[in-house]
Formats: C-alpha cells, sequence, structure tokens
C-alpha cells in the first residue's frame, strides 16, 4: 500500500498569520449625515408607523371556546365586526355564532 505524501513535512515553522489593523474611518457619520440632508439624499431607514390606537377594555372572556378560526379580511370588515362586537358586548366567538343563526334563519345555507 502506498504511504500518503505529508505536504508540510518540510515547513520548519509554520507561518504565523497576524490580522491587519483595522482601518480608519476618513469621514464621520455626522458628517455623511449632514451631506446626504442637503443633497435630498433619501434616508434607508423606514419611517416610523403609525400604531392603531389602544382599546380601552381587554375582549377576554371564558366562553370554552378553545378552537381557532383565522381568516383575512379587510381592514373596514374587521372594524365592522369589533364595532358590532362592542355595542352587543358578547365575544367575537358568539358573534360569529348569531350572524350565522341569522344567515341561516334568512336562507342563506346552501
Amino acid at each position: 500500500m502506498s504511504m500518503r505524501v505529508n505536504s508540510f513535512a518540510t515547513l520548519i515553522d509554520p507561518p504565523v498569520f497576524t490580522p491587519k489593523p483595522k482601518a480608519e474611518k476618513p469621514v464621520e457619520k455626522d458628517t455623511i449625515s449632514r451631506i446626504a440632508e442637503e443633497n435630498n439624499f433619501p434616508s434607508r431607514q423606514a419611517p416610523p408607523k403609525a400604531s392603531a390606537p389602544r382599546r380601552r377594555d381587554q375582549r377576554r372572556y371564558r366562553t370554552g371556546r378553545n378552537q381557532h378560526l383565522g381568516i383575512k379580511a379587510t381592514a373596514e370588515t374587521i372594524e365592522r365586526f369589533y364595532k358590532a362586537v362592542d355595542e352587543r358586548k358578547v365575544p367575537s366567538g358568539e358573534l360569529l355564532r348569531l350572524a350565522l343563526d341569522a344567515l341561516e334563519r334568512a336562507g342563506g345555507s346552501p
């Protein structure tokens, strides 16, 4: 069987590698920001989003409902739904049940 050649056998001392010194920044960040503003260069930072107004009360009820129903709707539909929840002072699951009952009574089920 042939022996594998050791390519490092002829090295007396292995080379020593040292990291390069970090280059100094020639221009400060304040100067860059000032120049960008003077030349109407837009920032890459996203503008802060306006947060939604916080609700006064939390909609937390102990109802025994433990199944999740995730649906997508428009902002207008969601606003209408939660407005109806607040007006009737019922959990959102109860309002969904009431709406489905009304739909069935109106003959809307297939």
